[in-house]
């Protein structure tokens, strides 16, 4: 019966895909994706939103979870999904109350299996890195390649390893605090066209956009 339910909802919901960028082997439910983003073959997407130019690659996870737009999200990423609690006798959801894998309870525990993450914009985060739920990673992080993140990312930090530490920040304290206030993400394609070439230098971006507002 479930198999059945994904196939008419994949089926049901087809027609949008061709309009945008959804691969029709990628399963996405009850999420928001933004018609300007990618969701690869063999990805998961569930109950979630997504923004645009944002990418998910192949066999990449993405479970309750808001992630922000220009974000790159490598093959094989698992963000988010389900908590066992660890205070109770067994860790098995057939004892708690609500739904499970199982279709039936053994007992009525209340337990909330899922806390929501929240992932800035442009952030990167690289192959078969983990993200732990309720984490919040800020702009322009990075996350390494393998990394299982279980702390908040500070905005533009790049970090690495199991459990993930900060490596370094990606530019002075100065120039974060100008890209941060600036908020280019929230910019219109045609604005960002403008100025796309003065995107390898962010002394030269920030000075455009100061120099036109005065």
């Amino acid at each position: 019966m479930a198999r059945i339910k994904k196939l008419l909802r994949m089926i049901l919901h087809y027609p949008a895909r061709l309009f945008n960028g959804i691969s029709p082997r990628a399963t996405v439910i009850d999420s928001k994706v933004d018609k300007k983003a990618v969701i690869e073959h063999h990805a998961n997407v569930r109950y979630s939103s997504v923004g645009r130019y944002t990418y998910v690659s192949a066999r990449s996870s993405v479970i309750f979870a808001e992630v922000g737009s220009f974000c790159s999200i490598a093959a094989g990423v698992g963000i988010g999904g389900g908590a066992h609690d660890l205070t109770a006798v067994s860790t098995s959801p057939v004892f708690n109350k609500g739904r499970n894998i199982f279709g039936k309870n053994l007992g009525n525990i209340e337990f909330s299996p899922y806390k929501t993450i929240k992932i800035g914009n442009d952030v990167w985060i690289g192959n078969r890195a983990l993200i732990l739920q309720g984490i919040t990673i800020g702009d322009g992080a990075v996350v390494g390649a393998g990394s299982v993140v279980t702390k908040d990312v500070e905005p533009y930090t790049i970090v690495a390893g199991n459990p993930a530490r900060v490596i370094r920040r990606r530019f002075d304290d100065e120039t974060i605090e100008r890209l941060l206030k600036l908020e280019w993400w929230n910019m219109p394609d045609e604005e960002l066209k403008k100025c796309g070439n003065l995107f390898g230098d962010p002394q030269k971006l920030t000075e455009y956009f100061e120099e036109k507002d005065k």
